[in-house]
């Protein structure tokens, strides 16, 4: 079972109390669970009706599913045990015969132009396709048709960006299963199913005579798996904490792959007998041929220490997005979010350079000291901390007089621009939002050379007027507040100029809004936006003008079979390879709208 797996690896870095003990999977159903599938409720299943499910789909329905509000209390090991001690065996991966390729064999050369691997075409991380990879041209923009849509059986979040090579599509899914996909029909070539769900983008790297793809799941495990036949290669836990989440696709250079770990723990913190806080966030440097790891830097240098009966610090400084690489300086700059717990740490909310070779810190930029944030404080009222972590990756460019600038878009709502000869000296800065716990630049901006693009969240939640217990999202989403899209010269920092949000209309569904949290996309004279209001939006790079405008917020006949729609955009953004432009929509979390579907565009459909 999962659960004695993630159990093992919990001993030793959760607080004494906690790994004294294996966890019971009944246990944790009579505290957290009986009281509602217990009592009789019509509109709760009961313990029976749960116990005829898998236990891969239980704990599928607590970690990204209907439960995730409630199990967030919980940790890994407590969600994988009632899972075990409820569910049947048996898992909810199959594939329906009739989605496969007839011709199942995948084929990378690793040559073609035409090509988006990993989180970023470049691994500067501008997020810019070239035109001759994109494919697409400025005045096709507008006779952008659907061509054909994929359904993720059972979930009810698309938050995993695909990665495209050479007519192949390899992405993961909240259940955790990895797909292999013909870029241009959507029939499967195969499948994969890791620990967790999958949410980082795919990497793909040369391995001998064939490719490995290389990702992460969000409860710790990270894998090599063949691309040509989904075998898995090797799979390792790059921090061991019961916490670790993968989120940020990681890097390849040479040799090696650089993994950025985060964390599930500032979430656990409403569960008054969790020791808030002992994870630090990391970035491990693993040989890809085997997975050995090759060095680990983290983020907080000391361990944290118990300061009260349920408090320990310090912690966070997790690193949620790619690395971005400097061959010239043999550097890897990183970006990190706050602090779980006191004391704060110089490296939260801050851009670090990283040493390629050794992982050694060579310097690093804070820009917001002392913010120490966590679920609990936010609830209680009480953060010594704003929350503005970095959730995205620095961009490196160059300048027209040839020096190079990285920029960094915040939570804060400010977009920075760093020296990286000057130790990360700030050359300007410049407010693009009003910033928040979900506000700013959340998931990624883009950059042409030119201009950089950055999408602002500020997304706010009002509390439900319901006074149900059995609610199982407590909180609402303005639906006229958030949103909008700024260009900046990357030169001066000046504005170029700003596209406002657009509001959602009386007919829109719940959780709609129009923050624009979601990572961004550019190719010569477009940026792809997307909305949480499920809307794509492709602006004219030059005035920022919307060029197209697709409501991916419906039911789709999917390729596979499986009941599929659209709703919120959030996390990865577009992915633009040959004449097609690729989407996942879907994102159930902080009261937004749900779905399960992958949508591919060309022009005219064709």
């Amino acid at each position: 079972m999962r659960a004695v797996i993630a159990i093992t690896f919990a001993l030793g870095v959760l607080a004494p109390a906690l790994a004294a003990a294996q966890v019971s999977g009944e246990a944790v159903y009579r505290q957290r669970c009986a009281v509602c599938h217990d009592s009789g409720n019509p509109r709760v299943p009961s313990r029976d009706e749960v116990k005829k499910l898998s236990v891969t789909r239980i704990l599928r329905t607590l970690d990204f599913g209907e439960m995730q509000n409630v199990a967030s209390k919980l940790r890994q090991d407590e969600r994988e045990a009632v899972a075990s001690y409820l569910g049947a065996s048996g898992g909810s991966g199959e594939v329906p015969a009739k989605a496969y390729c007839v011709d199942r064999t995948v084929t990378l050369t690793g040559h073609s132009k035409s090509a988006w691997n990993g989180w970023s075409p470049a691994l500067t991380n501008t997020r810019y396709q070239p035109g001759d990879a994109a494919g697409l041209t400025l005045s096709q923009i507008p006779r952008l048709k659907l061509k054909w849509a994929y359904g993720f059986d059972g979930d009810i979040i698309a938050f995993a960006q695909p990665t495209v090579l050479n007519g192949h599509l390899f992405v993961g899914s909240a259940s955790g299963l990895v797909q292999a996909l013909n870029a241009d029909s959507g029939c499967v070539q195969w499948i994969f199913q890791a620990n967790g769900p999958v949410r980082s983008a795919i990497l793909a790297v040369p391995l001998g005579d064939k490719h490995a793809i290389l990702f992460g799941d969000t409860i710790g495990w990270f894998y090599s798996v063949e691309a040509e036949t989904g075998h898995l290669l090797w799979k390792k836990r790059p921090e061991p904490h019961e916490a670790t989440r993968l989120t940020g696709a990681a890097l390849a250079y040479q040799d090696t792959v650089f993994v950025p770990v985060a964390s599930w723990e500032e979430a656990r913190t409403t569960n008054p007998e969790y020791p808030c806080c002992t994870f630090r966030g990391s970035v491990v440097a693993l040989r890809i041929k085997d997975g050995s790891e090759v060095w680990k830097t983290y983020m907080i240098a000391q361990k944290a220490k118990q300061t009260g009966e349920h408090e320990w610090g310090p912690s966070g400084a997790a690193v949620w997005a790619t690395p971005t690489l400097d061959t010239r300086r043999g550097l890897l700059y990183v970006t990190t979010g706050d602090n779980y717990s006191a004391l704060a740490t110089p490296l939260s909310d801050a851009v670090l350079a990283l040493e390629l070779a050794t992982g050694k810190i060579v310097w690093s930029k804070q820009t917001t000291p002392g913010d120490v944030w966590n679920t609990l404080c936010s609830t209680k009222g009480d953060c010594p901390g704003p929350d503005y972590d970095y959730g995205s990756s620095a961009i490196l460019e160059k300048l027209d007089d040839g020096r190079d600038v990285l920029l960094a878009g915040q939570k804060s709502g400010i977009v920075y621009a760093l020296d990286p000869d000057r130790k990360g000296a700030i050359l300007w800065q410049t407010r693009v939002g009003q910033g928040g716990t979900l506000g700013g630049v959340e998931w990624g901006m883009a950059s042409d050379g030119r201009q950089v693009y950055a999408a602002t969240s500020d997304l706010v939640r009002n509390q439900s007027p319901s006074a149900d217990p059995l609610n199982l999202n407590p909180q609402i989403v303005d639906p006229k507040i958030g949103g909008g899209l700024t260009a900046l010269r990357i030169a001066t920092g000046e504005k170029a100029w700003f596209a406002p949000p657009i509001a959602c209309g009386p007919a829109a569904k719940p959780g709609c809004s129009p923050a624009q949290p979601a990572a961004v996309t550019a190719i010569p004279g477009v940026v792809f936006s997307g909305s949480i209001d499920g809307h794509l939006r492709a602006y004219s790079a030059e005035g920022g003008k919307v060029l197209w405008d697709f409501d991916t917020v419906r039911d789709y006949q999917t390729i596979n079979g499986v009941r599929a729609s659209g709703g919120s955009l959030n996390g990865p953004g577009a992915v633009v390879v040959g004449g097609m432009l690729f989407v996942n929509s879907g994102y159930a979390r902080q009261g937004t709208i749900p779905g399960n579907a992958l949508l591919v565009f060309s022009v005219d459909g064709k």
